[in-house]
C-alpha cells in the first residue's frame, strides 16, 4: 500500500515538497540563520613582571573563526574582538605559553567554533639597568686659527635599562655627531642621546645632553715673528 501511494501522483509530491522547501528558505526570518566568519586579531600579552623583559615571540596573531546569526556576523570586524595573554606568573624559564578560548573576548551572541595558533612563543630575561659614560661624537675639523680646549658633556652618565643579554661591559650613549668645522668660537649645544642598541632604555625624563664645546684662537704672532726670522737669514 506504501508503494503505491507514493507511486500515485509522485510527481505533484515531488513538486509540492519542492515548494515547501523553497518556501521555508524564502520566509525563514534572516535572524534566525546562522554563518561562519573567520578574523585575524593580535594577542596582547599584559601583566608583564616589570623585572622582565620580552627578548623574543612568535606572530601574536590569531586566526579565528566564529558563528552567530547572519545579521550579526555581517557587521563584525576585527576591533569587535580582544585577545589578552597573562603574563603575570611568567618565567624566564619558559618559552611556550597556551591559548584557550577564556582568553579570547567575543561580542554577544557570537561562538567561537575553532582558532589557531593554540600556543605561542616567547622568551623573557631579566631586566638590567647600569649607568653608561656619555661619550661626544665630534666630527670635522676646526679653522686654523682655532684650537679645542676641552669638551664637557652634560650629564656625563646616564641611566640605561635592557635585557641582560643586551647590556655589555664597555657600552657606552654616544651622542648625534657635532660638526665643529662650522664653530667659530666656543658654544654649548644640546644634542641627542644615541644608545649601544635598539632593545636598550634611557631611563631620563629628558633623552638629550648638553655639550660644552671650549675654543681658543692660536696665537699667530710668534709664527709671523719665526717666519720673518726665516725669511731674513734667506735674504
Amino acid at each position: 500500500m506504501l508503494k503505491d501511494f507514493l507511486k500515485k501522483n509522485w510527481e505533484l509530491k515531488l513538486l509540492s515538497l519542492l515548494l515547501a522547501i523553497i518556501l521555508w528558505i524564502v520566509l525563514i526570518p534572516e535572524e534566525k540563520t546562522f554563518a561562519e566568519k573567520t578574523v585575524s586579531i593580535n594577542l596582547e600579552l599584559i601583566n608583564l613582571p616589570q623585572d622582565m623583559e620580552v627578548v623574543e615571540k612568535s606572530d601574536t596573531t590569531i586566526n579565528l573563526k566564529v558563528r552567530a546569526r547572519k545579521r550579526v556576523i555581517n557587521e563584525l570586524t576585527p576591533a569587535d574582538f580582544s585577545a589578552d595573554l597573562d603574563m603575570s606568573k611568567a618565567s624566564i624559564y619558559q618559552e611556550e605559553y597556551p591559548i584557550d578560548a577564556s582568553m579570547i573576548k567575543v561580542p554577544p551572541g557570537v561562538e567561537i567554533v575553532s582558532f589557531s595558533p593554540v600556543y605561542i612563543h616567547v622568551k623573557l630575561e631579566k631586566t638590567k639597568k647600569v649607568e653608561m659614560e656619555v661619550v661626544p661624537t665630534i666630527i670635522g675639523r676646526l679653522p686654523e686659527n682655532l684650537r679645542l680646549v676641552k669638551v664637557e658633556v652634560t650629564p656625563p652618565k646616564v641611566t640605561v635599562s635592557g635585557p641582560e643579554s643586551k647590556i655589555r661591559p664597555r657600552d657606552k650613549v654616544i651622542t648625534s655627531p657635532i660638526d665643529v668645522s662650522t664653530l667659530t668660537d666656543s658654544a654649548v649645544l644640546e644634542v641627542d642621546l644615541i644608545l649601544p642598541r635598539p632593545e636598550l632604555r634611557l631611563l631620563a625624563l629628558y633623552p638629550r645632553a648638553r655639550v660644552n664645546i671650549v675654543l681658543e684662537k692660536k696665537d699667530t704672532t710668534n709664527t709671523n715673528q719665526e717666519v720673518k726670522k726665516t725669511g731674513s737669514k734667506k735674504g
